[in-house]
């Protein structure tokens, strides 16, 4: 297993505990010098906020930890491709690689719909490595939305 991987898996673990919670299944996790150091996961409906998603969660772990804005030396790890508002928050941040499990062809923005985290005119650029542990991350959006629509038919 890579490192990349490894880390993935722990994003995962995040994610379904999104899923238990019946939050969209998102997980992220923040890594600085080999080594964790902020966790998310959705808390939109749970907390009633629309900020409150797994990355702009875990950005804010990681400034408190590092003490700074700026998360330049992190590598963020997310299962599901970043929204508009996500990909801003992690350019503001300054993170230089984000590493993606699942694409999000409806929503993102490190390729699918749009590509901020590599937007030109913009003053910071991201590393992009898309499809770790894909199947797996894609595999829980499928599952949680299967069962949604089963329970609002019921």
């Amino acid at each position: 297993m890579t490192s990349d991987e490894s880390f993935m898996k722990q994003a995962v673990k995040q994610a379904k505990q999104a899923y238990d919670k019946l939050e969209t299944p998102i997980g992220c996790v923040i890594v600085h010098e080999d080594k964790i150091i902020a966790r998310g996961y959705n808390k939109r409906n749970m907390k009633k906020n629309t900020l409150a998603h797994a990355e702009i969660l875990a950005i804010n772990k990681a400034s408190k930890v590092l003490g700074d804005w700026r998360l330049e030396d992190c590598t963020m790890y997310v299962t599901l491709e970043p929204c508009p508002m996500c990909a801003g928050a992690i350019v503001q941040a300054r993170i230089p690689r984000v590493v993606i499990g699942s694409m999000n062809p409806k929503a993102g923005c490190a390729g699918s719909v749009l590509n901020l985290l590599q937007q030109d005119g913009l003053n910071h650029q991201v590393e992009i490595t898309k499809g770790v542990l894909a199947e797996e991350c894609s595999g829980l959006m499928t599952s949680f939305f299967r069962e949604l629509r089963k329970k609002k038919k019921a």
